[in-house]
Order: structure tokens, then C-alpha cells, then sequence
């Protein structure tokens, strides 16, 4: 936000599930194999085949929800999303449209730099779909081919849609680093960009303030962020881009054409690629082949219980039990459970949280980058850290020394 405009986000994240075959046929779902080697004519959409719902994904989905506060509907149904593109070969993509999974949901975000006061943003729904294939361009070597891998469609994902709630890129990152550390404590995704199993699209539009009163500018959709780095610097650019625009037509933008750009990274720009379709061009209807799903107030409570310590729970227990500042808490759940694990044998038998604490997020993280190791691999367990912590708080072994031992 600046004094000229407010910034208005909203996330789309799509998260690839867990599961070890696709979400409508026995395909595997392993990355890395040869292109279009992970196919069958369900996936591919031969005539004649018949889908069949992967109950691991909808279980996983469930699970998700549920951390994420939402309302899981009792009864939800598959609908065909219809678009024509290359890599999804039946035309049209099996997803949730009217009556989806879970809605109304909520995840609540802070910054241990201060930079926003910590605030809850809305989630508007948690649906399962399928996912297209992958269009793989030769621009490299000047021909300008592209080639086609089926291998990850009919892939489990969960869309995940927050409400316009963010204000700011810093925001944005911060939903999205809070929603990581949440899916990997759950377990549901690796959540690895670099393979795909995490995207995110982002609408962004911008309320600029004049004297006639509030202009909205278009929103524009953002595509192509593989990190979360790229996110803050795609939504910084965008809102500059469109205050640029409306400075140069001062005109009232708000009935424009939404808009579809896609991320240059290199460049530091977005670029336009087409307009930005509505739900009814997607002629949504129900899938003739799935029988709708319905699940049940038992199941509904089964998957509550399943969740565990999640990472808010996790950091607010660090803070009021062991003492622990806000910064020190975020830095050691961020690392997994696994860390916090390892900090809270060595607090306890040390009898010294804040010292522990110190010594696991300096000297042993440090440790584990330079080692490019897990806390599983360190060689010093905790119980051999607790003991020099305690040597130390009792002179008998000076800070330095500590270090060398």
C-alpha cells in the first residue's frame, strides 16, 4: 500500500498431493521418468474409460481443509472444466465448480521483521482437480518446436483460493511461507516448486484514491512464478505498472478486460498473453462418469484429530512454555519438526530454553548449511548438546572452547 493506491491480492495455489498414483487412474505420479511414460487411456482420455476417484487424495484434501479451518461439505461433485490447450488431451479438465470440497477457511499470518501487523486472510475455498500435462518449448536451440509430456495429467491437486484479503507483496509471501511450513507439517505435499508441485497465480488490482472518489484498476491475473521471491517482485512490478498506466489515461479503468500476464524473471517484467477468461467460458457441468462424494460427520471429525501440532500451535507453545521470543520460535519450526524436536530435548534436559535455543539456531543450523545435512544426520545428538550446554552455564567449559568441542 502507498499514499496513492491500495494494493488488492488474491492467491490461487495449486498443491500437487502425496499420493502415489494419479486421482482418477493407477498411474504413477514419480517425477523425473521418461516423457509420456506415465500414461494410460483413462488419463489421456481414450473413449470408453471410465475414471475412478483416488480415495488417498480426497483423505489428504480432507486433511488440508481441516488445518485450514474450512467448511467441508458433506456432499460435493466433479464438474468439467472445457478448455482447448495441447497439453490436456481429453479438451477438458475434471475439477470441483459449484459445490467444491471445503469453503470459508482461514489462515492467519504474521512477520517476525514487523513489516505488517499479523492479520487472519480469508480462504474462500480448498477444491480438488486434476492437472494438465506439460508443454515443453524449444526457444534454447532457435527452432521454436514444442513438445508434449502427458506424464503429470490427471496429477492430484488441491486449488487452494484466498479472498483479496493481502495488501502488500510482503503479505503475499508471507501467506505463502505460512501455507508451505503448514502442508509440510501435514504431510500432504513436498510442496518442491522446482518440480511443480507447488504454484501459485496471483490477481492483483490496485484502488487508487482520487478526488472524485475510488478508481479500481482491472485485475490482472500473474502466471509463471516458480518461487516465492518471484511472487513479491512480479507483484511489486505489476502494481507500479498499473498506477503507471492510469497516470498516463487517468481514466476510470475499473470496466476494462481482466488481463492474463505471465512473469519474466529475467527481465524483471510481466507480459501480456491473453485476456483473462471468466467461469462462463469454461461451460462447467457435471461429470457424467464420477458419482458425486459424500463424507460423513465421523470422517469429518477423524481427519480433525489426525492433524497434530501444527506450526501456529507449535510457535505460540515455544513462546508461552520455554520463553522463547517470537523470531527464535519462527526460525526453529521453519526448520521442521524434526528441529524443534531436537531444541526441545535439548531444553529440557539442559534446564536453559533460551540457551538452547541459541546454540540450535546458530551453531547447529549453521552446521547442518555448511554440511548440507538433515538434523537426522548430525553427528552431535542432543543429549551430547545438552551436556556441553550445561558445562558451559557452569564455568567449566568457556563459550569458545564450546564452539571447538
Amino acid at each position: 500500500m502507498t499514499d496513492a493506491y491500495t494494493t488488492i491480492i488474491g492467491l490461487e495455489v495449486h498443491v500437487q498431493l502425496a499420493t502415489s498414483s494419479k486421482l482418477f487412474c493407477r498411474c504413477s505420479t514419480r517425477f523425473g521418468a521418461e516423457p509420456n511414460t506415465q500414461t494410460c487411456p483413462v488419463c489421456i482420455g481414450m473413449p470408453g474409460t471410465l475414471p475412478v476417484m483416488n480415495r488417498e487424495a480426497l483423505r489428504l484434501s480432507l486433511k488440508t481443509a481441516s488445518a485450514l479451518h474450512c467448511e467441508i461439505a458433506p456432499f460435493t461433485k466433479w464438474d468439467r472444466k472445457q478448455y482447448y490447450y495441447p497439453d490436456l488431451p481429453k479438451n477438458y479438465q475434471i475439477s470441483q465448480y459449484d459445490l467444491p470440497l471445503s469453503l470459508n477457511g482461514y489462515l492467519e499470518i504474521s512477520d517476525p521483521k514487523d513489516q505488517f501487523e499479523p492479520k487472519r486472510i480469508r480462504i474462500l475455498r480448498a477444491h480438488l482437480e486434476e492437472d494438465a500435462g506439460k508443454s515443453l518449448h524449444d526457444e534454447v536451440a532457435g527452432k521454436g518446436d514444442s513438445l508434449i509430456d502427458l506424464n503429470r495429467t490427471g496429477t492430484p491437486l488441491l486449488e487452494i483460493v484466498s479472498e483479496p484479503d493481502l495488501r502488500s507483496s510482503a503479505e503475499a509471501k508471507a501467506f505463502l511461507t505460512e501455507l508451505k511450513l503448514l502442508l509440510t507439517y501435514l504431510g500432504v505435499s513436498d510442496c518442491n516448486m522446482q518440480e511443480g508441485s507447488l504454484r501459485v497465480d496471483a490477481n492483483v488490482n490496485l484502488h487508487i484514491d482520487t478526488p472524485q472518489g475510488s478508481i479500481a484498476t482491472p485485475i490482472i491475473e500473474i502466471k509463471n512464478m516458480n518461487s516465492f521471491r518471484a511472487v513479491e517482485r512480479a507483484l511489486d512490478y505489476e502494481a507500479r505498472r498499473q498506477y503507471g498506466v492510469w497516470q498516463e489515461t487517468r481514466q476510470k479503468l475499473g470496466d476494462a478486460p481482466k488481463q492474463t500476464r505471465g512473469w519474466d524473471d529475467a527481465a524483471g517484467v510481466t507480459r501480456g498473453q491473453r485476456s483473462k477468461e471468466e467461469s462462463s467460458d469454461y461451460r462447467y457441468f457435471p461429470d457424467p462418469d464420477l458419482v458425486p462424494v459424500r463424507v460423513t460427520p465421523d470422517e469429518i471429525e477423524q481427519v480433525g484429530s489426525s492433524l497434530g501440532e501444527l506450526p501456529a500451535a507449535l510457535r505460540n507453545r515455544l513462546q508461552t512454555d520455554f520463553g522463547l521470543s517470537y523470531y527464535d520460535a519462527d526460525v526453529l519450526v521453519n526448520q521442521g519438526r524434526a528441529v524443534v524436536d531436537y531444541f526441545l530435548d535439548v531444553a529440557r534436559r539442559c534446564g536453559d530454553a533460551k540457551a538452547a535455543a541459541n546454540w540450535v539456531t546458530q551453531d547447529i543450523l549453521r552446521t547442518l548449511k555448511d554440511q548440507n545435512s538433515t538434523i537426522e544426520q548430525l553427528p552431535i545428538r542432543s543429549v551430547a548438546l545438552a551436556e556441553l550446554v550445561t558445562k558451559v552455564k557452569s564455568g567449566e567449559v568457556p563459550s569458545a572452547r564450546a564452539r571447538e568441542v
